[in-house]
């Protein structure tokens, strides 16, 4: 990634995609990122970074793309694709495309100096573009000299209908507060009135926040009660958008809410073509015509200001430091970024001495900066949060590495799982504080060990915070009631056998007087809460599960921890197969949508690994095929490709007269091998890209009863009805009544060449080689290519035998 501060330097394109909520602008970014061989993408929610990386990782799976977060970091050996938060983005990296959305949030007061610099500074090397709302359009024609813009309109229509009350209060609502406590007070009412609802809140992890939102989204719940940040392009299923404040706490002041505040947060009600509705929830008053109006129509006054810290810091001492963080824009249009937590920080620990003794050079003060920008997850004031800073940096300076037995009584302190939902709250912040420091490198010794324990400690809190909200926050008994699901939802009816099997059935054996805060729970309910965390968590580890953690067999199935997941049915191409999840019965709408998302992004990961030996990934020449490949190379590579990795060199003759020099030397650097009767690529003989050839062929083609232990050997007997395709396709070459695998053979043919085809040794190394009897090895040489054009130059050598002699006795 190019950056730089001239405005219009960079030769890459600079797109603006504006326009109001639900017009498609991220789907569009995404896609065209796709486009390119390596993109990233900068979004203001680390939920949402969420949502766009499992978007794009079960399209091309989850080792092309990195995940990079605050708090979550999932970055695989050569990721081409990064989906980040704007202030995680990783710098000076490389990318042909860069996108970063809603950028109207440089005039956020606290986070609009990231997305400033992110403008101004930061660009891909093909193309750039910026998506946000269309009041940011002068602004950026003002400080983009060069600049292509686009407008788009929302594809649905926006109403006002006015204020409703809890009880009118239509389904599939969001109703939208701007505290904690609020958010409390109206989960509880809905739960009495209307069966209750799901809690998004910035404070809760990424998983509980996921579990949450997928709850409301699989209908278990018809309402969900969030802060403001919802509006940050979320995508829920959301007809209706209830505000039950319009003023928040901006951490300066209590402030009314901006109209342009409020259109990000109703403009999620409608999704896609779906018209949508939003209003107040009373006793808010109505909204006054003028701003509901502006609402509809989606017309705002223009932004005209954006808030700038200068990035290029000067670490030679604090001093400097401070100096660079307190440059001025000076561009009118840029102001000045109040001081934020980090630089208060930064001067709590600017005032002790001993941290002037300790930064002495450049690398301790940017250190120093890296340790002041720690996001402060536990809302504690900067002094406060100096003095816990203080500790870490002594240690990192004096140590190099934080000190394991700190580090220890630091998580255990937070490993205890009583109390409620504040309390676990709290944890759970100082928890994703230490999986933050964990993931920074070279801070922590055997950091992959720490990172595990504390993710796993964000986990169990996670659960069993996410358990406490349901059990507070959801009517275990609605349905008894008569309360309806949504369309698609499973209903549990109260005297169900299949209650036991559905995660919020199991609530409904807590008496009611558990609700109102009565005595402890029995050893039933204690047994019903730990099942229902057993299964969240089978759930969760499941999603979060690596690349290893399955297993695809021969025969097609996918296998998660011993048991079979997911079977591969024939899809529309060999190379496309479709996916039959195969997934107990208690898993609950939501959670069955996550499950099979991360089975999808497996396959694509499956299908990725298979093929990546023909893309010359990990050989230093990937961008060759798209960039340099002639026709006759490509043509060649696609023939490999549809073949899973091995032709008839016949097939594909007419390729190789045309190749070059060159794209020779490159197909031996991908060690794909062109023999006397195939080509081959080497690596995908292997066993594990074996098994998985045999799996499409079994899926595709109807591959009976060859079984993984024959894909092992070098030679087996064709199955009756094999067609030449089908054997090559699994890496053999069929020669008579066998098969022989593609690199053996071509062995066998270059150790037969010296030999004259009388020689008896022929026999001798054809049944070393292969491993075979005396019986088929008799029968495989007189079926071998090598054999038949020996005997076709015999049989032209006595045809021209007899014109030679007349020709010499003319003369």
């Amino acid at each position: 990634m190019e950056q730089t501060r001239e405005h219009d330097s960079s030769p890459a394109l600079v797109h603006a995609l504006l326009g109001p909520t639900n017009t498609g602008k991220t789907h569009r970014a995404i896609e065209r990122m796709l486009d390119f061989e390596t993109g990233m993408m900068g979004l203001p929610l680390r939920l949402l970074a969420r949502e766009v990386y499992d978007r794009v990782s079960t399209r091309i799976g989850e080792q092309a793309v990195a995940l990079v977060t605050g708090e979550e970091k999932r970055i695989p050996l050569r990721p081409r694709y990064w989906i980040c938060t704007v202030e995680a983005m990783p710098p000076g990296l490389p990318v042909d495309f860069l996108a970063v959305d809603e950028i109207q949030l440089v005039a956020h007061p606290e986070r609009g100096h990231v997305f400033t610099d992110r403008l101004l500074s930061w660009r891909g090397r093909c193309e750039t573009w910026f998506l946000g709302s269309d009041t940011i359009e002068r602004f950026l024609r003002e400080q983009l000299r060069t600049l292509h813009v686009e407008r788009l309109p929302r594809l649905s229509r926006l109403r006002c209908s006015g204020q409703a009350s809890v009880r009118t209060l239509p389904r599939r609502s969001a109703v939208v507060a701007f505290s904690m406590q609020q958010v409390y007070q109206l989960a509880d009412v809905l739960k009495v009135r209307r069966g209750g609802a799901a809690v998004v809140l910035g404070a809760l992890s990424p998983r509980v926040r996921n579990a949450q939102v997928a709850m409301y989204q699989a209908g278990e719940v018809d309402f969900i009660v969030a802060t403001d940040a919802i509006g940050m392009g979320l995508n829920l299923d959301i007809e209706h958008v209830a505000l039950a404040g319009d003023t928040k706490f901006d951490g300066r002041e209590t402030r009314q809410l901006e109209v342009t505040e409020l259109a990000q947060i109703v403009g999620r009600a409608g999704r896609y073509l779906r018209d949508g509705t939003f209003g107040t929830l009373s006793p808010l008053p109505g909204l006054s015509e003028r701003t509901s109006q502006q609402l509809e129509g989606h017309r705002f006054a223009d932004q005209r200001t954006a808030y700038y810290r200068n990035a290029k810091l000067d670490f030679v001492s604090l001093d400097t430091l401070v100096r660079s963080l307190e440059v001025r824009p000076v561009h009118s249009a840029l102001r000045a970024a109040a001081e934020g937590d980090d630089m208060l920080i930064l001067r709590a620990l600017r005032g002790r001495p001993e941290i002037h003794a300790l930064c002495h050079d450049p690398a301790k003060v940017a250190l120093l900066w890296d340790l002041c920008r720690i996001p402060n997850y536990e809302k504690h004031i900067p002094e406060h949060q100096a003095e816990r800073l203080w500790p870490l940096f002594e240690q990192l300076v004096e140590r190099g590495q934080l000190c394991s037995r700190f580090l220890d009584e630091q998580l255990r302190r937070l490993e205890r799982y009583e109390g409620d939902i504040d309390q676990l709250l709290a944890r759970l912040s100082g928890v994703r504080t230490w999986l933050y420091i964990c993931h920074q490198r070279g801070w922590v010794e055997q950091a992959a060990s720490w990172q595990e324990r504390t993710r796993a400690l964000e986990d169990k809190l996670g659960d069993l915070l996410h358990e406490h909200l349901i059990a507070r926050f959801v009517n275990a008994r609605a349905g008894s009631r008569g309360h309806a699901l949504r369309p698609g939802a499973r209903a549990c009816p109260a005297h169900s056998k299949r209650d036991v099997h559905h995660p919020f059935a199991k609530l409904s054996v807590w008496p009611l007087a558990a609700d109102a805060g009565g005595g402890g729970a029995t050893r039933a309910q204690r047994s019903s809460c730990d099942e229902l965390g057993d299964e969240q968590r089978w759930v969760e580890s499941l999603v979060a599960a690596p690349y290893s953690a399955f297993e695809l067999s021969a025969k097609a199935e996918l296998s998660y921890a011993g048991s079979c997941v997911a079977r591969l049915v024939r899809g529309k191409t060999l190379l496309s197969p479709a996916l039959r999840p195969q997934l107990p019965d208690w898993l609950e709408p939501g959670a069955r949508t996550r499950v099979e998302r991360r089975l999808q992004a497996h396959l694509k990961d499956v299908l990725a690994h298979l093929l990546e030996p023909l893309s010359g990934d990990g050989h230093g020449d990937s961008q060759l095929l798209k960039e340099q490949a002639s026709a006759p190379l490509r043509g060649l590579l696609y023939q490999l490709e549809q073949n899973l990795g091995s032709v008839s060199r016949r097939d594909v003759a007419e390729q190789l007269q045309q190749l070059g020099h060159t794209q020779r030397r490159a197909l031996a650097r991908w060690n794909i091998r062109v023999g006397q009767s195939t080509v081959y690529a080497h690596d995908m003989l292997d066993a594990a890209r074996l098994s998985l050839r045999a799996a499409l062929c079994h899926v595709w083609q109807g591959l009976g009863a060859l079984n993984a232990q024959q894909l092992h050997e070098t030679l087996w007997t064709l199955e009756p009805g094999m067609d030449r395709q089908l054997c090559m396709r699994l890496g053999f070459m069929p020669l008579a009544r066998w098969g022989v695998r593609c690199d053996r053979l071509e062995d066998l043919l270059n150790s037969l060449a010296t030999l004259p085809p009388e020689d008896p040794a022929r026999l001798t190394r054809t049944r070393l080689l292969l491993g075979c009897s005396e019986v088929q090895a008799t029968s495989l040489l007189r079926s071998l290519p090598q054999r038949r054009r020996a005997r076709r130059r015999r049989r032209r050598g006595a045809a021209s035998t007899p014109r030679l002699a007349a020709t010499s006795e003319h003369s």
